[in-house]
């Protein structure tokens, strides 16, 4: 069975499956989401401070609460987290990278991260715990760049990460388990296309059934096989002419030499409702400019937003196994890639 017959016979199984429950929302008030950007590896530009003054997420977060009736409380200090202060949130959305419960900078290192206070092992317990129990996730791109399974804050952020490219399964960290998945490695940034699954979802409605977009896509691992896929990253042309056109540096395209794969998804994760996706990198070089002024990313993030956070609702049917059945076969090893591809 092809991947667009699967697709097909998954959509009809979906017609008859009347018995699977809608997950609710349980009212319309005002939800507090807790924006947690603490960068224990990487600090992208799009969620850096600068003299004092908010980032640029927080800044476009902070302009759509209130159309989204949600108040937004912004933070960099893994040491608040404990099961009282995560308890006045109904949502956590995160856009972090390594291992938060490191703080210190890696001297030397290209990625320093950016110093802030860590989380305690009690303190991610306690995220864990209040998203099964109910709480909402939302994970935003280097979200999947964080708690990786077996590293610690002392890991060398610049070399070749050769154990990253398995599967894990119930042996991932369990981070990893509530997101969904895991990020190995990403190539350079370039034009590739995701086609949409779910018209359905939350601020999904628009996208039509795919598009277009540079972008610096992740290649990921350890899905879990309960993920309901929204968005497929489609790998047949990435690494094409133009990337090639642009540079000849083969890890700019190896980190996509697999399968169609997922790059966007809801799961439910004991009670909680979880929400991930790749995009939202930001800074997409100087002719696409930033992915968060992406109409699109925006429609994606705000869905994610109120689905999660209980004021949308959605059918979230595991369907991985349906649209992309290949997706824990996995790249070439390749180190990592950073940066934009060189003027031709």
């Amino acid at each position: 069975m092809t991947r667009r017959q699967a697709l097909a016979s998954f959509g009809a199984a979906v017609l008859g499956f009347a018995a699977f429950p809608l997950v609710k929302a349980a009212n319309q008030g005002t939800r507090k989401v807790l924006f947690f950007t603490k960068s224990s590896d990487f600090e992208h530009a799009v969620i850096k401070r600068e003299n004092g003054q908010p980032s640029y997420a927080e800044t476009y977060l902070q302009s759509i609460g209130p159309k989204l009736n949600i108040d937004f409380t912004f933070s960099k200090d893994g040491s608040l987290f404990s099961k009282e202060y995560l308890a006045q949130f109904d949502a956590f959305c995160f856009f972090t990278s390594g291992d938060l419960l490191s703080s210190h900078k890696f001297k030397g290192s290209r990625n320093p991260g950016d110093g802030n206070p860590a989380m305690t092992p009690a303190g991610k317990q306690a995220l864990l715990d209040a998203v099964a129990g109910g709480k909402g996730f939302v994970g935003i791109h280097a979200a999947a760049d964080t708690f990786h399974t077996g590293e610690t804050g002392n890991t060398n952020t610049s070399q070749q990460r050769t154990w990253r490219y398995k599967n894990f399964g119930d042996k991932a960290d369990p981070y990893t388990r509530m997101l969904g998945a895991g990020f190995m490695v990403h190539g350079m940034q370039q034009q590739a296309t995701v086609s949409v699954i779910d018209k359905n979802f939350p601020g999904f409605e628009t996208l039509g059934a795919s598009f277009t977009r540079k972008d610096e896509w992740y290649s990921l691992n350890d899905f879990n096989h309960d993920l309901h896929v929204l968005l497929v990253q489609e790998t047949a042309t990435m690494g094409g002419i133009e990337i090639r056109s642009q540079t000849t540096d083969t890890n700019a395209w190896k980190p996509y030499l697999r399968p169609a794969y997922p790059s966007t998804w809801a799961r439910m994760h004991g009670k909680g409702r979880v929400f991930y996706t790749s995009m939202g990198h930001g800074d997409n070089g100087p002719e696409l400019g930033n992915d968060w002024d992406f109409p699109q990313f925006r429609s994606i993030l705000s869905g994610g937003l109120t689905w999660a956070s209980g004021l949308a609702d959605a059918d979230v049917i595991p369907n991985i196994d349906q649209v992309t059945p290949q997706a824990w076969e996995l790249p070439p090893m390749s180190p990592p890639v950073a940066g934009f591809p060189p003027k031709a």
